[in-house]
């Protein structure tokens, strides 16, 4: 996070099961109810409206699931993150467990800027034929899919944004997606490539790369080990 008076933390949490189904905004606001409930002792920006050092990194559409969600606080003062999970979880909705923490290094440049990929687990409607798709898929120069976007329809080749896609078993897809210069959702990517349609999807990971090595967000820029929390 930029640089500013306090001490900058690294958050990862999950979203699973029925809450999958509210939104960005709506698990935001669990957030800040369970950093109230804690009495966690954020840092505020400064100037006529101060408000609390917090960003959430890469927005997960509603309906799909994670084990890799990740969000940037800053704190007025040291506390033991290793506790700091079980406290907010416990004051989260049933779904959201917060499973990891890390102390970030100063100016740590923001999750949207640094995550350059995320790797998906889907589960698919099984097709005899969902092999030879994909493979077909890889194999195109393009992938065109429809988003609705600000109330319109746009026609997007999603192809650069596709790294990998292997079939696991009969319905189930690991998928690994570009974020950067543009993402797109897994359920777009399948649409693209004709036929296949998503049940259900799992983000597992995120990453930031640099360097031509790639970590997990909780080990990118921090000043200490993470700290570890396992999610019931």
């Amino acid at each position: 996070m930029k640089g500013t008076d306090g001490f900058p933390v690294r958050l990862r949490y999950t979203k699973r099961g029925k809450v999958r189904w509210i939104s960005h905004r709506d698990v935001a606001r669990a957030m800040e109810r369970a950093f109230r409930i804690t009495q966690l002792p954020l840092a505020f920006s400064q100037g006529f409206s101060p408000h609390p050092l917090v960003s959430f990194g890469l927005a997960l559409a509603t309906g799909n699931e994670s084990d890799a969600e990740y969000l940037d606080l800053v704190l007025a003062e040291t506390i033991d993150l290793d506790a700091l999970g079980a406290s907010l979880s416990e004051a989260l909705p049933e779904g959201i467990e917060v499973t990891g923490a890390a102390a970030l290094v100063d100016r740590a440049p923001a999750l949207q800027e640094a995550v350059t990929a995320v790797s998906w687990q889907i589960e698919i409607e099984p097709t005899a034929d969902a092999s030879e798709r994909i493979a077909a898929g890889l194999a195109a120069p393009t992938l065109v899919t429809t988003r609705h976007r600000k109330g319109r329809e746009v026609t997007e080749d999603v192809r650069p944004v596709v790294r990998s896609i292997n079939l696991m078993d009969h319905a189930t897809i690991a998928m690994e997606l570009n974020t950067q210069p543009r993402g797109a959702k897994p359920g777009e990517v399948l649409a693209a490539i004709g036929g296949l349609t998503e049940v259900r999807a799992l983000r597992t990971h995120q990453w930031i790369e640099r360097d031509g090595a790639r970590q997990e967000p909780l080990d990118a820029d921090v000043t200490r080990p993470r700290a570890e929390v396992c999610a019931s």
